[in-house]
């Protein structure tokens, strides 16, 4: 199918008359649709929830345990020029 051919064919399915849509179609689209939206919204309240917990949970180990902070030696140093 070349492009002339092509045009006709979408000029020709333009024109013809659309479907009739079902008019209960827009009241379940828009159900459907703020569902989705309040799931979107409850997904983000937990992902910020879940952020914020690893972050506490982060500085109170951090606080604990003060990785910064060098370990007290096992083992003395060697004793020289006694």
């Amino acid at each position: 199918m070349n492009r002339p051919e092509r045009e006709a064919e979408v000029r020709r399915i333009m024109e013809q008359t659309s479907v009739r849509v079902p008019p209960e179609l827009h009241a379940e689209a828009v159900r459907r649709g703020t569902r989705l939206l309040h799931r979107r919204a409850a997904a983000r309240r937990l992902m910020w929830l879940l952020l914020a917990s690893a972050a506490v949970a982060f500085t109170v180990w951090a606080l604990t345990v003060q990785p910064w902070a060098q370990p007290p030696s096992d083992t003395t140093p060697p004793l020289t020029g006694w």
